[in-house]
């Protein structure tokens, strides 16, 4: 019997490869192959030219300092992200050009150049510090998709503030529960926000998260939305709660921004954690920015007169590294919207590319697969043919997503970065590089130059298949879980002496390529073979009729663990039991019989979190016929009931 080394059974094969687009290659930004030898050569010169390129107050003295877990970036270094995302744009022709372009879901719309958005930030900034913000305190942001929400991070960094940005999806106990954990003085929230056509109530959620949040001092309150302004002004409360354009009015547009050290705390954004408390994740300002810089600009190829959209929410990292910090301090022109993808039709992302020239266009396979759902008659009412670049970021996309997104939505023209990394990474960390890599559908690729990533088992050793694993620190790297360092070893640091564990399970392909498997906690063992949930989901997904797929390991007597699947169809198809045997055959065809779904549901929907990240572990629950967890982060408590009947019923 061989020991469980922690190996994974790679089963599933991809031979589709898309070189660059010549003419693409030839104007990119990265078009030499040498950058990853010269970076693996010296990681510390190779990522201080890329600090380099920042404005520094001070220069460092040190590089890195490596204390395991524990890493310290450009030592030494002084520098402030809002001066390196707004100041250092206004002495060309930056100044006037376009840094955030805003569309609010009713169609509502704000352009902001770089000097008006500098004088707004500044403002802000100055207000803040008229409330008695310092350097060092925390300041939590609940905000919809606005441009007040950029506003508020950028002028928290102006002054030295921490901030946490709590996504405005989320119940007012998960809000006091990060206003508590991070003792932070001061609210930022509005009126509401739009979403599908309804008020999301954002100051009662926050009032009723206040009766929890003893340290909260003052709440700011951006306007947003007619009757409901209204109605919240008669409820401020005096001394405490003040109108966000109140605090403007009398503010100056100048603010000199504090000097930061490099290792200064720019955030904490909290996640999910599997005890049920959310996780604080630390990132601080001089790594964290270099590493938001470069992989935005050698990823998304910026070119000065691009328009670059990531389709997050600043709530998440994503909106953190690649709405805000890495796009200003490219000096991109950024768009931010407000709404849902499917409001007021499903055509809504499309129509905003074609108005506003959009060229670079980042977004989630979560969404990709609704879009693929929705039908190709969407994406083709509209001209397209001014994007150049696509990206992927959230989770592994299945290779059928991938080549519907290189098809409908690419026109077969545009390279797709499918991007690898994690809040706690705080950057990409592995994904193609546009004008070098041959790309293959559902893999990231390679290691970004400077990252140093492999594939473990459970002993430390090298393997094909197993788990992913960061072998050095990296810039942008958290730098411990707010309050808690020791839960900050045990989580990232304790499998193996000195290497970060992301969490994932990982395959290497013959050409080096990686292959993001998984979750480990969501692996299957089905009698001795430990299967990926990323593969069979592909194998289910590449079938005609399937838009969706999500896999769990369910208890058997006999092989350990069976599959249940919970498969989600493309319009015009319906689940029937012909259909449901026909998913079983294909996935047995794709990748073996050992992986066919012994159960498969029909779901309209899935349990998704907020970021739209599928919850395996409620699935799991509900297969398993156990109590469901914890469903707070969901976007739609409603479909666990929903699925619990349904499973009830096929068992």
């Amino acid at each position: 019997m061989k020991s469980d080394t922690g190996a994974l059974d790679a089963l599933l094969s991809e031979d589709r490869r898309f070189p660059p687009p010549a003419d693409f290659s030839a104007a990119a930004v990265v078009r030499d192959p040498e950058i990853y030898r010269k970076a693996a050569e010296n990681r510390e010169v190779y990522w201080a030219e890329w600090a380099g390129e920042l404005d520094w107050f001070e220069p460092w003295h040190t590089v890195l300092e490596w204390s395991p877990p524990h890493a310290k970036w450009f030592l030494g270094g002084r520098l402030n992200v809002s001066h390196n995302c707004l100041d250092r744009h206004l002495s060309g022709a930056r100044r006037d050009k376009t840094a955030l372009l805003w569309e609010g879901e009713p169609g509502d719309v704000r352009r902001y150049t770089y000097q008006q958005l500098h004088a707004e930030v500044c403002r802000f900034a100055n207000a803040l510090r008229g409330l008695g913000v310092e350097k060092g305190d925390r300041v939590t942001i609940y905000l919809p998709m606005i441009p007040e929400a950029a506003v508020a991070m950028l002028a928290c960094a102006r002054i030295g503030a921490i901030h946490s940005v709590v996504f405005g999806g989320f119940s007012p106990e998960s809000l006091a529960d990060r206003n508590n954990d991070a003792k932070s003085k001061v609210l930022i929230t509005a009126d509401g926000g739009w979403r599908r056509g309804g008020i999301v109530p954002l100051k009662a959620n926050a009032d009723e998260a206040l009766r929890d949040s003893p340290t909260i001092e003052h709440v700011v309150v951006v306007r947003r939305g007619g009757e409901l302004s209204e109605k919240v002004a008669t409820g401020l409360q005096d001394g405490r709660d003040h109108w966000y354009h109140d605090l403007l009015a009398g503010a100056s547009p100048e603010s000199e921004p504090e000097s930061m050290d490099s290792e200064d705390i720019l955030y904490i954004l909290y996640t999910s954690g599997t005890t049920g408390k959310p996780k604080g994740v630390v990132h601080t300002t001089g790594g964290y920015l270099t590493q938001v810089y470069a992989t935005t600009r050698a990823v998304f190829d910026l070119k000065e007169d691009d328009v670059y959209w990531c389709t997050a929410d600043v709530g998440w990292v994503t909106g953190h590294s690649y709405i805000v910090y890495g796009p200003l301090a490219n000096g991109a022109t950024v768009l931010m919207y407000e709404g849902a993808p499917d409001t007021p039709d499903r055509g809504r992302f499309w129509d905003i590319c074609q108005r506003y020239g959009v060229t670079v266009f980042y977004t989630a396979p979560t969404a990709i697969r609704a879009f693929m759902r929705w039908g190709d008659q969407w994406p083709g009412r509209y001209d397209l043919s001014g994007l150049r670049l696509l990206g992927t970021v959230g989770e592994p996309i299945n290779p059928e997503a991938w080549m519907w997104y290189h098809r409908a939505i690419g026109g077969e023209r545009c390279p797709i970065v499918d991007t690898w990394w994690q809040t706690e990474t705080g950057a990409i960390m592995i994904t193609p590089l546009p004008g070098l890599t041959d790309t293959k559908p559902g893999t990231a690729a390679l290691p970004f130059p400077g990252i140093e990533a492999t594939i473990l088992d459970n002993n430390g050793e090298e393997t094909s298949a197993g788990y992913l694993a960061v072998t050095s620190p990296w810039p942008s790297m958290l730098r411990t879980v707010w309050g808690d360092d020791d839960r900050y070893r045990a989580t990232y640091w304790s499998r193996w002496p000195n290497v970060y564990f992301p969490g994932d399970g990982a395959k290497r392909d013959q050409d080096g390529y990686l292959w993001i498997l998984g979750r480990v906690d969501d692996v299957l063992n089905v009698a001795g073979h430990r299967i990926g949930t990323m593969e069979v989901e592909s194998a289910l997904v590449d079938h005609h009729a399937v838009a969706e797929s999500a896999v769990v390991g369910k208890s058997h007597d006999i092989k350990g663990q069976s599959i249940a699947a919970f498969v989600t169809l493309k319009e015009g198809f319906e689940g029937t039991d012909a259909l449901e045997e026909e998913l079983r055959e294909h996935v047995g065809r794709k990748i073996g019989a050992i992986a066919k779904p012994e159960l498969v549901i029909f779901s309209a929907d899935l349990p998704k979190t907020r970021s739209g990240k599928i919850m395996r572990r409620l699935l799991r629950d509900i297969a398993e016929g156990r109590t469901v967890g914890d469903t707070t982060t969901l976007a739609d408590p409603a479909v666990v009931a929903r699925l619990q009947k349904m499973y009830a019923e096929e068992e």
